[in-house]
């Protein structure tokens, strides 16, 4: 019997050139082990997607967090991503955060992204994880 792993396609790598690009300077300051473990990152999968109205950076997300409602999270990468590619993919958000009021909307977690600098340009990678990752499943 073969394991997913035989039976997938291979995937050609894309070589990446990570020579102009710049990274923020790590945190000095330290966050106790107790604090950041009460931050909840899970799994979320993007239900809908939509354009914010009057916003330039402004997606509105509605996610599933696994537990059976849906959760709206605001997040400033249209600059990064159109709405409709994002519908369907796996997400990390850190769910436990308060409400925040974005544009009139409360905003109910942060998505995870990857942000460099490259050439003196800003780029940013939503954190997207594999499908067969199920909404509300924890990061550790």
């Amino acid at each position: 019997m073969k394991n997913k792993a035989e039976e997938a396609p291979k995937a050609e790598h894309e070589k990446i050139d990570f020579s102009k690009v710049k990274i923020e300077p790590l945190f000095e300051d330290t966050v106790d082990f107790d604090t950041f473990s009460k931050s909840d990152f899970r799994a979320v999968k993007v239900l809908a997607c939509e354009a914010v109205p009057k916003s330039k950076k402004l997606l509105k997300f509605t996610l599933d967090d696994g537990e059976r409602k849906d959760r709206v999270i605001l997040s400033g990468i249209h600059e990064y991503y159109e709405p409709e590619e994002l519908v369907g993919k796996t997400c990390i958000a850190i769910v436990n955060l308060p409400p925040k009021k974005m544009m009139g909307i409360d905003s109910c977690g942060m998505l995870i992204s990857a942000v460099h600098e490259e050439e003196g340009e800003e780029k940013l990678h939503l954190l997207m994880v594999d499908d067969h990752i199920p909404a509300g499943a924890k990061l550790y």
